[in-house]
């Protein structure tokens, strides 16, 4: 036993020479040690040659065992002996040491090298020489076998010990059934061992670089100590009933799996196991993250000692080191590249092996980077480096393709490349990706006829515009004039802002002074304890950046307070955002954005030829024409949301100890001390405790006193003022500078991310937004005088503009210490004071969002501007800039008009017309030749409400939508007034709304003939309305039952209408329960006013039941396929997965629905407690995931039917834009877009979408059921009740006709409210 320990102990020191000194592409070239020499010491001490050697005897043993019982000695050698071997895999790099085959492997050994003796522990990093210096070169060749007496007699020891231990095994599985059985109940005949638990040992070998090995070792636990057969251990239970698979369901498995290996599946990319997203979630990965963040802030800020002296210290740490990968080394062999030291090149090419990581083509491209840089390079380094590097499986047009270049990084590579093979050329970037959807194929290769539209602008005023909004994002802010400066300045205001200033730039010189403290305090925290502090981040801005981020939080700081989560991720995000903006600068990215911005411009302008591509394949061309210099897509990395956090606390932190006011600045007669001017407090949200960010009152009566006139925005806040960057890829669009997202998403989610960027065909969904983000505005500027006019004019509820908070009623005071007043009027007065506040804190945040509108709108009155767009994770679009679009309310839209202008034509008068009866809410079941003659008839008033908006006789005022409505009316007066109303340029846009949109696409996907007509689906005299057709069914029913006797009916007579049953029929296709229905009945009953109060509760009880009854009767197949739908999303869930499909245009869509997990944050000021529902580690949330199945599914139907529209619209050069499902273009080609939206709506519900999603199930959760069998029971047999739902349900995936709605709606399209 002692000969064996030395020689294993000798195997591993050799193995683990070889594992210092083998495939560092740069080592080659250097003196290296040969390691048959080595093995040759170990030969001889196995033939038993007297070889003196001192090798590290550390964790070798020469101990005599004490004599123990026979079945322990034989358990624990046999584990011993597979962990040993299976060490010796592990540590060995090119398969030198095959326990398996029996053998040992050894390299032909040259005349010359270093010894043994040359290897330190591995507590000290090995050194190397120079690998720019010349030395002999180690050849690799095949290895031959060399059986040895030694591995003879450890074949045969392991097949005496496999003998032994399976004869052990199966007396212990006869004793466990005797004692079930019941044969032995004093348990004296049978010895009683603990539970029997299985251990596989698995030798992780770098893949690529030797052949993967599992030694399974099934370790028996009774060589533990008896004391611990009483500790409870579930997962060694016999398996329970519903956990064993039975050889009919195994059976039914293989069918299964035969059948659907049958089936071609497009969905290779998605359809994989979801184990690749889980690997970066979790603590590893945030952990992972942090470290990537951290370190790419060192070196930024040009701390490269504090970056590599971090990295080595977790890399000697075994259980710190697991948390690296590849990509973190590869930050310090970027720096190292760059400054041309080929020695750490190899150094850390030495760790990436010790760590067992295998270099990717980034790691190949910063030491080709490195060569480039280094004249002493010899070429034949290179060439072993490309050689090594398709060893690895890499080319060199992978290095050029896949890599994201910095200043000179890839004119580098190149230089080091062409050394080798002069003539190279890297191959175009342009990736292929899979055939288009066939909804879209015709339009993406039948382009013969498109006119893709221009912009009013020419080739140099583009070019200027990009210049402007260049300097805007590099700003990072904007400062604009509110709309309440207007208001005379009087003596008071102008003492409270100087005041203002005074105490602003006293709080700037104490925030610098206790900035610059604190990072002085944090520079020289002893990092030795493994952990990361915030230094590198505060040292990536100028201090003054930094103290600019919180004067401008305190300043936009609510008077009621924010919570310190919201305004410390706010200025989390500043931060990074500031730094992505400088880091693109010193990339030098932005001299070469401006060169292909300016290419791009012809694509565009008027002035230029017609072009027959799309924004975003131009812009592909021309980055691909130009090659050199940095690389714009995905050169910046997010940090984690955990940074973000920690920045913002500590920020604020120094906010509330630092910045403070005398507290006789107002009043003179107060005891003069210094308080601070923002409190750190608690307050409760929904039974949990959330810490406050509040400002003292004085602070904020200075600033409703100063009323200033200035606002401060960051610039992603604003509308761009030039044309967006095209998405072209997830990483690469929008805004020149601001980083944004292209799937929006929860702070901290990345599943979304990596499932896009595994899609390989998003150019439809990529170019839909394109289209969306290329349509200009300008403002309404008469409408937005008006609605200014009543802004400063104390508002008007009625017309949705918010007063100021001076209209607030004021908070009642009352001492509760007052024996005057009972328990029940303090009870009553504190109810009071809760309410006052709370509707102060109400109007405060209404008028706020007003007067930031309205700001925004104000500032760029005389300009035209975009709003670039991105999605959610459904792929419902929305515009980036979140306070002003034409998302927003009645208020916004109305001042947003199309930048071009178009001739209303023959049938645009008409269609404006018709689009205000609709703005009004009226004549909803009239035809739209009804429409029109009511529009007729009340021309007097739509010209009065034009001229006389607020003098007149307010006809406009009336509307469900007044300002969309007045400014219809203002449009509809120019054009009757001009000369030719034809000829009449219109800038104003039409919407064509969707007729509960929702029930539109279950009514199509059921083929449901009732269902289809009261949504407009097919051919009427009139247009029908679902809600009213609801309404009257539900009075039907109330009607009945009142005449039966039910109280409740009778009581709800007269108060059953359209607005009381609207919102529930729309929701109710989303997914909204019995319990939410009622919610919101109960809500419209208290809106009117003669309802008894009384009967709110149970007549919204009984009318919520009588809505679900009408909409079943109605809709027969849409409750099938909601129930459908749930199912199937319950089982998933259930089993372990989240759900996930693609939408017809191939956009792929998870539920990031996950059990809430609880992390804390240990800030500075207060302890933050994090929910993070979007964890992939935890399991789905079975609830969530169903019920947001059906409603999240509608919606990305929606939305696809949206990006059809948009891109067949651009193909017909309309302008176009969409609110979800509310459609707007000029009023001439109202006709041509309604057109569209009906070929579409069929063309999508044509595709087999249920049949389609029904596959896509199966292959993505049961094709793989084979792989389960170790997996509990449970999981198959919830897998196959999938399968066998979607068999049940194929009535529902694939309906017996189309009924007629879909033949007749291509004729006729009525346009909903």
């Amino acid at each position: 036993m002692r000969l064996f320990h030395v020689n294993m102990s000798l195997l591993r020191v050799c193995a683990f020479v070889k594992c210092l000194h083998r495939r560092s592409l740069l080592e080659k070239c250097a003196s290296r040690a040969p390691l048959a020499e080595c093995c040759q010491r170990c030969l001889a001490v196995r033939n038993g040659a007297d070889t003196h050697l001192q090798p590290h005897r550390r964790n070798v043993s020469f101990s005599v065992r004490k004599t123990e019982d026979p079945k322990k000695r034989v358990v624990e050698q046999t584990q011993l002996l597979d962990v040993l071997e299976a060490r010796i895999q592990q540590l060995q790099p090119e398969s030198l040491l095959d326990v398996q085959k029996a053998n040992v492997e050894f390299l032909q050994a040259p005349s010359s090298g270093s010894h043994i003796s040359s290897v330190k522990t591995p507590n000290t990093p090995p050194e190397r020489p120079d690998v720019s210096k010349s030395a002999q070169n180690v050849v690799r060749e095949p290895s031959k076998s060399q059986p040895t007496r030694w591995m003879e007699k450890l074949t045969k020891e392991k097949k005496s010990k496999m003998k032994k231990r399976q004869h052990l095994r199966e007396k212990l599985q006869k004793n466990v059934k005797e004692k079930v059985a019941g044969k032995h109940p004093g348990g004296k005949g049978n010895p009683k061992l603990p539970g029997t638990s299985y251990k596989t040992i698995s030798s992780k070998n770098p893949a690529g670089l030797a052949e993967k090995s599992n030694v399974n070792a099934n370790v028996q636990a009774a060589s533990q100590k008896a004391p611990k057969s009483k500790r409870k251990n579930p997962k060694n239970k016999p398996p329970s009933a519903k956990n064993q698979v039975t050889d009919e369901e195994l059976a039914q498995v293989e069918e299964l799996e035969r059948r659907l290996s049958q089936q071609a599946s497009p969905w290779s990319c998605l359809s994989q196991p979801e184990h690749p997203l889980q690997a970066t979630e979790g603590a590893v990965g945030n952990t992972r993250s942090c470290i990537f963040s951290w370190l790419e802030a060192c070196v930024f800020a040009g701390d490269i000692e504090r970056a590599h002296s971090f990295l080595l210290s977790q890399h000697r740490v075994r259980s710190r080191r697991a948390v690296l990968d590849t990509d973190v080394y590869n930050i310090m062999l970027r720096v190292w590249a760059k400054k041309g030291t080929l020695n750490q090149i190899g150094r850390l090419f030495i760790l990436l092996e010790e760590a067992s990581l295998r270099p990717n083509i980034g790691s190949y491209c910063a030491a080709l980077e490195c060569m480039g840089r280094n004249a002493y390079c010899s070429p034949q380094v290179i060439n072993r480096c490309l050689n090594q590097m398709e060893e690895d499986g890499f080319s060199v047009d992978d290095v050029f393709s896949q890599c994201v270049f910095q200043l000179d990084e890839r004119e580098m590579a190149l230089k080091a490349v062409r050394i080798i093979h002069p003539d190279y050329q890297p191959a175009s970037n342009h990736t292929t990706s899979q055939s288009p959807s066939s909804l879209v194929q015709d339009l993406y290769t039948k382009r013969d006829n498109h006119q893709y539209p221009k912009l009013d602008f020419t080739r140099d005023e583009l070019q200027e515009r990009f210049k402007f909004q260049l300097d805007m994002e590099h700003a990072c802010a904007v400062t604009i004039d509110s709309v309440e400066a207007e208001k005379p300045i009087t003596e008071h205001m102008a003492k409270m802002r100087a005041l203002l200033l005074e105490q602003r730039a006293h709080w700037r010189r104490a925030l610098l002074q206790a900035f610059r403290e604190g990072k002085m305090i944090l520079g020289k925290t002893n990092t030795k304890d493994f952990r990361l502090n915030l230094y590198p981040y505060f040292c990536l801005l100028e201090d003054n950046d930094y103290v600019d981020i919180m004067i401008q939080s305190v300043s936009s700081m609510p008077p009621s307070g924010e919570s310190l989560m919201t305004l410390a991720k706010d200025v989390g995000s500043r931060i990074y955002t500031k730094y992505s903006v400088q880091q693109k600068y010193r990339n030098h990215m932005v001299e070469k954005l401006g060169s292909i911005y300016n290419a791009y411009t012809d694509l565009l302008a008027k002035d230029t030829k017609a072009y027959n591509v799309l924004p975003r394949e131009e812009w592909c061309k021309l980055e691909t024409a130009h090659p050199s210099g940095p690389t714009l897509q995905g050169c910046e990395s997010s940090w984690p949301y955990i940074v973000t956090l920690e920045l913002g606390t500590y920020l604020l932190d120094l906010m509330v100890k630092n910045l403070k006011i005398n507290s006789d600045i107002l009043n003179s007669s107060y005891d003069r001390k210094r308080i601070p001017i923002l409190y750190h407090m608690y307050t409760f949200r929904s039974n949990r405790q959330v810490g406050f960010i509040k400002p003292h009152p004085i602070l904020t009566q200075m600033q409703q006193e100063a009323m200033e006139t200035k606002l401060t925005f960051d610039s992603s806040v604003m509308p761009m003022r030039c044309p967006p960057l095209p998405w072209t890829s997830v990483k690469f669009g929008a805004y020149l500078l601001t980083p944004a997202k292209l799937m929006r998403s929860v702070d901290g989610v990345t599943q979304h991310e990596e499932l896009l960027e595994r899609c390989q065909n998003l150019h439809p969904v990529l170019d839909s937004l394109n289209q969306l983000g290329n349509c200009a505005w300008r403002i309404n500027k008469p409408l937005l005088d008006v609605i200014i006019s009543i802004f400063n004019d104390r508002g008007s509820d009625k017309l949705d503009i918010p007063p100021p908070v001076s209209e607030a009623p004021k908070i009642p005071f009352f001492n509760p210490q007052d024996p005057s007043y009972t328990s029940t009027e303090k009870a009553h007065m504190k109810r009071e004071v809760i309410n006052a506040r709370k509707k102060c804190s109400e109007m405060h945040s209404l008028r706020m969002d007003a007067l930031y509108k309205l700001s925004i709108a104000n500032h760029i009155r005389d300009e035209v501007f975009w709003f670039p767009h991105n999605m959610d994770f459904r792929g419902r679009t929305y515009p980036c800039p979140p306070y002003f679009n034409h998302l927003g309310s009645d208020v916004t839209r109305s001042i947003l008009l199309f930048a071009e202008g178009k001739p209303l034509g023959p049938k645009g008068l008409n269609w404006l017309k018709i689009h205000l009866v609709n703005l009004t809410g009226l004549k909803k079941r009239s035809s739209l030749q009804g429409r029109l003659e009511y529009a007729d008839s009340i021309m007097e008033d739509i010209l009065d409400s034009a001229d006389h908006p607020l003098n007149g006789k307010k006809w406009w005022m009336n509307a469900d939508e007044p300002w969309q409505a007045l400014a219809c009316c203002m449009e509809i007066a120019n054009a009757v007034r001009s000369h030719d109303p034809t000829q009449f340029i219109s800038h104003f846009p039409v919407h064509q709304d969707g007729s509960c949109n929702g029930l539109q696409h279950y009514a199509a996907l059921g083929r449901d003939v009732i269902g289809a007509t009261s949504v407009n689906l097919m051919s009427c005299d009139v247009p029908q309305d679902v809600y009213s057709g609801v309404a009257q069914q539900v009075e039907e029913f109330r009607a009945r039952d009142a005449k039966s006797g039910l109280k409740i009916a009778q009581v709800l007579e007269g108060f059953i209408n359209r607005k009381v049953v609207k919102q529930t029929v729309m929701t109710v296709v989303y997914g909204v329960t019995r319990y939410g229905g009622r919610l919101q009945i109960e809500k419209r009953l208290k809106e009117i006013d003669e309802f008894p109060k009384e009967y709110v509760w149970e007549a919204s009880h009984y009318l919520v039941r009588q809505v679900f009854s009408g909409l079943k009767e109605m809709f027969t197949g849409t409750r099938e396929i909601q129930d459908w739908l749930t199912e199937s999303a319950r089982l998933i869930s259930k089993a372990g997965h989240t759900v996930q499909w693609l939408t017809p245009l191939g956009l792929p869509i998870i539920q990031p629905y996950h059990r809430i997990r609880h992390h804390l944050l240990r800030s500075p000021i207060q302890y933050l407690n994090l929910q993070i529902s979007h964890d992939t580690k935890q399991r789905p949330d079975t609830v969530k995931q169903k019920n947001a199945f059906p409603p999240n599914f509608i919606h990305s139907l929606d939305s696809t039917h949206m990006m059809l529209t948009a891109l067949h619209c651009q193909s017909f050069g309309l302008t176009f834009v969409s609110v979800h499902d509310c459609f707007w273009t000029h009023a001439l080609t109202v006709d041509t877009m309604n057109k569209v939206i009906r070929e579409q709506f069929v063309a999508l519900h044509n595709q087999p979408i249920l049949q389609e999603l029904s596959d896509f199930l199966l292959h993505k959760y049961c094709s793989r059921l084979t792989n389960l069998r170790s997996q509990p029971g449970e999981k198959i047999h919830l897998l196959l009740q999938l399968s066998a739902t979607m068999e049940s349900s194929r009535h529902i995936l694939i309906p017996d006709h189309a009924p007629p709605a879909f033949s007749c709606l291509s004729d006729v399209w009525h346009p909903g409210s």
